[in-house]
């Protein structure tokens, strides 16, 4: 018969999972071998606590009474009753996982060790921090120049009050009762090749080895809560739509001295009203009189910059025609130079003129103008 883990724990089907937590830290420290208590009996708290601690596991195991086999449906063959892994091997094959309710996950690790290769890979990193990606939209003119940028993240820092040790200050870290400070206990599964033995990340420090005799009051032991963050970036000169700066450290805070993880902002540029960027070249159009194109002088020109500047338009220039500005354009991306700036001349048609205009346009006409 299938043992009752909520009843091993001494707790409801209602309990929370610090409830859960609670029941878990007693038992053990009452039943573990090493302070003289039942082996076997620790093992099946343990057992129970595998299973109930993990919200998915949980959530199977009030369906169903037990966890789901590798192929979707109840697992049996374990000892004793125990969920077991069913490889398709057939129902209440003694060679199914019978003990501590793998996750199918965890097969690659087990296989990993028992053949030489992974291993261990739940351990690896543990306590770092995430990275973090963002969008940030600048506009055109920003590209310019090098800018500095300071944005909120609201993310994981570092708890002020522990610095990142999880205990309130002036108390002590204790060695974990569970893994006697190791961070990893064993797990004993029986397999097709026999009973294979596998270090697991302890449930009970994360892997830290450690616990504080007080947890601190801010973090509740985590050594890291949630709260806002002011960063400060460089966007360099020339960035351009899609490029990433890299911001090492700001990501998510790692756990009691993990590495934090890095930031990472996406740029887009602003559609600009006026100009059009083709890689470090712009484009704009500025409308110019007939008698301007037709008898040629100088036009003022805005730049990106904002100050205008004179550009010599040749004598008998078509409507269309596209002038080039050296060296007013986009700077190039962490190297010397800059873009051109591309001006399309458009011929303006006046709605209305007046009768001296209207005049002097009949003239033109008659001379075939």
């Amino acid at each position: 018969m299938a043992k009752d883990y909520y009843q091993i724990l001494g707790v409801g089907k209602t309990a929370s999972p610090e409830d859960i937590r609670r029941a878990y830290h007693k038992l053990a420290h009452v039943h573990h071998p090493d302070k003289g208590g039942d082996e076997k009996k620790f093992k099946e708290v343990n057992e129970a606590y595998q299973t109930l601690s993990n919200k998915d596991k949980r959530a199977q195991y009030d369906q169903f009474g037990r966890v789901f086999s590798a192929q979707g449906g109840p697992a049996y063959g374990g000892e004793d009753g125990q969920p077991g892994w069913d490889f398709g091997f057939g129902q209440g094959n003694p060679g199914g996982f019978g003990q501590q309710g793998f996750d199918p996950e965890d097969l690659g690790d087990l296989f990993g060790e028992m053949f030489g290769f992974g291993g261990r890979t739940k351990k690896q990193n543990i306590k770092n921090g995430k990275d973090i990606e963002v969008d940030l939209e600048i506009p055109l003119e920003a590209t310019l120049k090098t800018q500095e940028k300071e944005f909120s993240l609201y993310k994981e820092v570092v708890c002020a009050r522990c610095h990142g040790k999880g205990a309130e200050p002036n108390t002590s870290l204790n060695e974990c009762f569970t893994c006697r400070g190791a961070g990893e206990v064993q797990q004993i599964a029986k397999t097709i090749f026999g009973s294979v033995t596998r270090l697991a990340v302890c449930p009970e420090c994360g892997g830290e080895g450690q616990r504080p005799s007080k947890p601190c009051n801010v973090c509740k032991g985590e050594g890291r809560i949630k709260s806002e963050e002011k960063i400060k970036i460089f966007i360099p000169a020339g960035v351009d739509t899609n490029q990433v700066i890299k911001v090492e450290g700001k990501g998510e805070a790692g756990r009691k001295g993990g590495k934090p993880g890095d930031l990472y902002v996406r740029i887009f540029i602003k559609k600009h009203s006026t100009f059009q960027r083709k890689g470090d070249d712009l484009l704009t159009n500025v409308p110019v009189s007939f008698s301007q194109v037709a008898l040629g002088g100088e036009i003022e020109v805005a730049t990106l910059g904002g100050k205008n500047i004179l550009l010599k338009v040749p004598a008998g220039t078509e409507s269309g025609k596209v002038l080039r500005l050296s060296g007013k354009g986009i700077p190039h991306f962490q190297s010397f130079g800059q873009g051109s700036l591309y001006v399309k001349l458009v011929v303006r048609t006046p709605q209305k003129v007046t009768k001296k205009q209207k005049e002097l346009l009949e003239e033109l006409k008659k001379e075939g103008v």
